[in-house]
């Protein structure tokens, strides 16, 4: 599943604010919520949780 560039570089953008992970609108992910935590993954997202 892939999604739109103009969504993946908001959401590294705003990911790269948070040292969780976070949706494309900045609310923390629960860890329950698997089909998110996987496009984060797939989609890279997770190479930029702040440090």
């Amino acid at each position: 599943m892939s999604i739109k560039p103009e969504i993946k570089k908001n959401w590294v953008e705003i990911q790269k604010k948070y040292d969780f992970p976070v949706n494309a609108i900045g609310v923390k992910i629960n860890p329950k919520d698997k089909a998110t935590l996987k496009v984060w993954t797939e989609e890279g997202i997770d190479k930029f949780v702040k440090k």
